[in-house]
């Protein structure tokens, strides 16, 4: 097993929340999490067992009527469920009543979003992040954010290296495959489940036979700005559809909006979000790619490399409690079209620029988005890094700095 750093947070949960959801893609150790926080004393359902589903959804105040300390898996497949969990925390207040797990963003779903508001803790459980993978815990945001840079130690991976790394991804299950071919296949099949199975759980599809395409088509607009018109035009769809089926993704952690950042300063800022996948090593099965591939023709790698970052930057803003990160992409309509892949902005206003570059070069004209994000942000500003495929740490003026890719979990 690989230590998960979200552990600690559950079991800090469960002491003072009458109810605790552990949210997350399928197969991204969400089940095991929740079985060693549990104990004896704790009575253990999953929903994916038929017997159970149909009793829970036949009869949901019956169903909890009488339970005292309960772990329910896939509790989305059960939302009905969640009043009946309501109405039994508000009669008995004790932490740690319920602890669920749920493989689509409950919260989405209009049925259930208020149902626990004020009674439940949600702590999303993503595939490994690279620093689970090699047992010690990232400090790259805390520094960041105190515009503070970690000294190489040696051990930056990059070249093939790297490129093995972003293929791999983070699901369990895909990186103990002994072949990559192997690791291709289980991808393969994992999103064709997700499809057949959890679609139709979340949301009623009409044409669910066009949910493959669909996927094929989100994979090649991964780092890029989503235009729904010209996604919709392919599959004969209207923007309004396309957007919603990428919502049913995003609500089973597969894909992620990135929103544009604003401010009051600049007019002239793009409107239109950003997409990425949550694990490149989806991404790359998805889209056919191989270590082979990236060595002949290096083009597909920067957006492999970008929605890499963009997941090692999601689970560590989850491990920062309380200090309210949030994650946006900047850029101009200007003729230059500045621009900075994520910016990250804290609850006390401050802001970390972070460009990805899939070579192991850098020039100071890398830093034209960041330098023009510092210049609209001004005190608030407090570091632009420029993550690339190299092994020295660069200064590059004040407060900017190239940093090998590895430094987001060295």
């Amino acid at each position: 097993m690989y230590p998960r750093f979200s552990a600690q947070d559950v079991e800090v949960a469960l002491s003072d929340s009458r109810v605790v959801l552990i949210a997350g893609p399928r197969q991204a150790g969400k089940s095991t999490l929740a079985r060693a926080a549990s104990n004896s004393s704790r009575s253990y359902f999953t929903l994916d067992d038929e017997t159970t589903l149909d009793a829970a959804k036949s009869d949901p105040k019956g169903f909890v009527r009488g339970l005292d300390l309960a772990t329910i898996d896939e509790i989305q497949r059960a939302p009905g469920l969640l009043l009946a969990i309501k109405e039994s925390v508000d009669e008995d207040k004790r932490p740690g009543r319920f602890l669920l797990t749920g493989s689509a963003n409950i919260m989405t779903l209009p049925t259930v979003a208020d149902s626990l508001a004020g009674r439940m803790e949600v702590i999303t459980l993503m595939p490994l992040a690279r620093g689970e993978i090699v047992g010690r815990k990232p400090t790259f945001l805390d520094l960041a954010f105190q515009g503070r840079i970690a000294p190489g130690n040696g051990a930056s991976a990059t070249a093939n290296e790297l490129i093995e790394v972003v293929l791999a991804g983070g699901y369990p299950e895909a990186i103990g495959r002994s072949t990559p071919n192997r690791r291709t296949k289980w991808y393969l099949d994992y999103i064709n489940a997700i499809i057949q199975r959890d679609v139709r759980d979340i949301a009623d599809i009409g044409r669910i036979g066009d949910m493959p395409r669909l996927i094929r088509l989100f994979v090649n607009y991964s780092a890029k700005l989503i235009n729904f018109s010209e996604i919709g035009a392919a599959l004969a769809m209207d923007r309004k559809t396309v957007q919603r089926y990428l919502d049913i993704f995003s609500a089973l952690y597969i894909t992620h909006a990135v929103e544009p950042w604003h401010n009051n300063l600049i007019s002239r800022l793009t409107k239109s979000p950003k997409l990425h996948f949550l694990d490149s090593g989806l991404l790359a099965a998805v889209l056919g790619v191989s270590l082979e591939g990236i060595k002949s023709d290096r083009t597909v790698f920067g957006h492999l490399l970008e929605s890499f970052v963009f997941s090692e930057l999601v689970k560590q803003i989850g491990w920062l409690q309380g200090r309210g990160i949030s994650i946006n992409h900047f850029r101009t309509t200007t003729r230059t079209q500045d621009e900075v892949d994520f910016v990250l902005e804290d609850n006390r206003g401050g802001i970390v620029g972070i460009e990805v570059k899939a070579s192991a070069t850098v020039v100071s004209d890398d830093f034209r988005g960041m330098r023009k994000l510092a210049e609209v942000t001004k005190s608030r500003f407090i570091a632009g890094i420029l993550t690339y495929d190299g092994d020295k740490v660069v200064p590059f003026g004040s407060n900017m700095f190239a940093v090998p890719v590895s430094h987001l979990w060295t």
